[in-house]
């Protein structure tokens, strides 16, 4: 595809959206309550249609090829910031940060991801458009982090980031409410709040660096990889409510992601002698994840199963006994 033609309109349009979304979510989810899983299900619901809709505005502005590479880039994000759930629930068990104070450092983690991806985006832009040799780097490093994501598997118990952050930083282990700092012995130092948020936004920066050349894999559009970005980021809070509880459950959604990240490589180191068209993109994407998503949910209840009828065949030995 050729060089996207984008008016400055269209940039502040975008923007417009962006903070309106952004105003509603704050407003919405003002106070201490808590979300119940339905009404962040809802919410989810909600960012993935205003993310359709304005992939849907693409298509009618910029054409449906465009559009596709949009809702491409949108669900290989989306699919790949679930890994991100993971940690976030690592640094938030660890760190013991109640459920309503979560919701308060994952918006400032957000906001903060909305600055530093777009910078790294718009810089991988011009860097490819300069050096278009420098899409095998990208596919390379995709292809090394699908090869440690399946290496590392499910064995990962804690964050790398949140333990070299404890080593190297003031800070106290107890919680002051909403505070990110308090005074102690006549010096400000962190809360585990102000650690938990350090340690999101630096898990996501390293995150983005595998992501966003992943975008590049089937976009080299600054608007639509932004875009895409910014969509796939504002629902991450109450995506993160919804999966929660049933991440754990997912036993093999490490192997569908390892999957995602291995075809963006490969496509990326492949894309001088074969062409995959974003549609193509979209469909291999969604295999990957409903597989293994259906497999592991398969597993569950092949295991629930087995557990019943070794319950079942105890209880048998037990009655049999007593007799």
């Amino acid at each position: 595809m050729s060089s996207l033609v984008v008016p400055a309109w269209a940039w502040a349009l975008l923007a417009s959206l962006v903070t309106v979304s952004i105003a509603i979510d704050l407003f919405a989810h003002r106070g201490d309550r808590v979300d119940s899983k339905t009404r962040a299900l809802v919410w989810t619901i909600v960012w993935v249609a205003v993310a359709a809709a304005f992939g849907g505005w693409i298509a009618v502005r910029f054409g449906a090829i465009a559009a596709e590479e949009y809702f491409a880039a949108y669900l290989l994000e989306k699919s790949l910031s679930v890994d991100n759930l993971f940690v976030f629930l690592l640094v938030f068990g660890a760190l013991k940060i109640p459920a309503a104070e979560q919701r308060r450092v994952l918006t400032w983690g957000i906001l903060g991801a909305i600055v530093f991806r777009g910078a790294l985006i718009f810089a991988g832009a011009a860097a490819v458009q300069r050096w278009h040799a420098l899409t095998y780097v990208f596919g390379a490093i995709l292809v090394y982090a699908a090869f440690k994501l399946l290496r590392g598997g499910e064995e990962e118990q804690k964050s790398p980031v949140l333990d070299w952050l404890s080593r190297r930083v003031r800070w106290t282990r107890t919680l002051h409410g909403h505070k990110f700092f308090v005074r102690e012995g006549g010096k400000l130092i962190m809360t585990p709040l102000f650690i938990a948020l350090i340690a999101i936004e630096l898990t996501d920066i390293v995150f983005a660096i595998d992501s966003v050349p992943a975008a590049f894999a089937v976009s080299e559009q600054p608007f639509i990889l932004y875009s895409s970005n910014l969509f796939a980021i504002l629902g991450l809070r109450a995506l993160y409510v919804v999966l929660a509880g049933a991440l754990g459950n997912l036993r093999y959604l490490k192997y569908g992601l390892a999957a995602v990240l291995g075809f963006a490589g490969v496509k990326l180191l492949v894309a001088s002698w074969v062409k995959l068209s974003p549609l193509a993109s979209i469909a291999v994407i969604a295999v990957c994840l409903a597989a293994s998503i259906i497999a592991s949910l398969v597993a569950n209840r092949r295991d629930r199963r087995i557990s019943q009828l070794s319950l079942q065949d105890a209880q048998t030995h037990i009655a049999t006994s007593e007799q």
